[in-house]
């Protein structure tokens, strides 16, 4: 049986890491908050420019655009998950769902270029001989639309140059705190429905920030008089949308992993406290033990010498 100094030193431990683990939950915690809110204050941008795609496709033969079209080449494969542990399945989760979304469309490594944003997936796919052409680690929470540019610019430039025909981006989809999705979305060649899934999902399903309605109401394919051309205005429009889901899809993923991380953390709380009680209670055994056998023989002794 562990001496009482044992137990007590095994409490005091315990007492400690449920310390830390509640502090990690609470940073958690408003870290989740606030990419759920930058998530937001940008969502009404991404609706707009969705918005110009679809009155647009009245008045152009979006098909012929070449970031709209069918083509054959590798898939840009880009996978997003977090450079830290202690969040549970959540990279696992987004990796698995990777793996098995190239198995479905009958993808090898050698038709992949990955482009990994954060260090679990990079490493992950490193390590299976695929091509990780771009590697985005420790990626702040303060990351903005414009520091994501440089990845879209490089999935412009593969397809540009032919070397892909397809690019999805895998991710966690945040739906509440207590639940993410692993999710996959294709963003080349783009299609109206695709972007509004992205922007239909920026706000979660349950929780404050959840919608009261679906306020994405598809607009009347309406015929508009485009200055100065559809061809211009979609030169800068399609870019800018692949980066809006790029971008927003690093935020989802962001918030998923705040969250999973809270929850962990909060898990691990919870189990530190009645480990601590537990011990507290053997503890107590022992020492009431210790003390009844004490005063037995202190009785016997007495006994003895009468």
């Amino acid at each position: 049986m562990a001496s009482l100094k044992t137990i007590k030193l095994k409490i005091q431990s315990v007492k400690k890491t449920s310390t830390v683990t509640h502090a990690m939950e609470a940073v958690s915690a408003v870290k989740m908050r606030r990419a759920q809110e930058r998530a937001l204050a940008s969502r009404p941008y991404a609706i707009a420019a969705l918005s110009v795609l679809e009155r647009l496709a009245g008045s152009a033969d979006l098909s012929r655009y070449p970031l709209m079209e069918t083509r054959t080449g590798k898939t840009a494969l880009v996978v997003i998950t977090s450079d830290k542990g202690l969040a549970g399945s959540l990279n696992s989760a987004v990796i698995k769902k990777a793996e098995g979304e190239m198995s479905v469309r009958g993808v090898t490594p050698s038709n992949t270029v990955v482009i990994a944003i954060g260090r679990r997936g990079a490493d992950h796919f490193a390590a299976r001989g695929y091509d990780v052409r771009v590697r985005r680690e420790n990626v702040s929470d303060g990351v903005s639309e414009n520091d994501v540019r440089a990845i879209t610019n490089e999935i412009l430039t593969m397809h540009a140059a032919g070397e892909i025909g397809t690019a999805i981006v895998v991710y966690q989809n945040f739906i509440s705190t207590f639940e993410q999705h692993a999710s996959v979305r294709q963003i080349v060649p783009i299609t109206a429905e695709t972007m509004r899934e992205f922007v239909r999902n920026i706000r979660p399903a349950r929780g404050k920030y959840a919608p009261e309605h679906d306020d994405l109401d598809a607009h009347a394919a309406t015929p508009y008089t485009i200055e100065p051309d559809a061809e211009t205005v979609l030169t800068v429009l399609l870019p800018t949308l692949i980066n809006i889901a790029v971008f927003h899809a690093l935020l989802e993923t962001k918030a998923s992993e705040h969250s999973a991380r809270m929850v962990a953390m909060k898990n691990a709380t919870d189990n530190a406290k009645e480990r601590a009680k537990q011990y507290t209670r053997l503890f107590n055994k022992i020492r009431q033990a210790s003390i009844t056998r004490e005063i037995s023989e202190i009785t016997s002794g007495i006994e003895a010498m009468k």
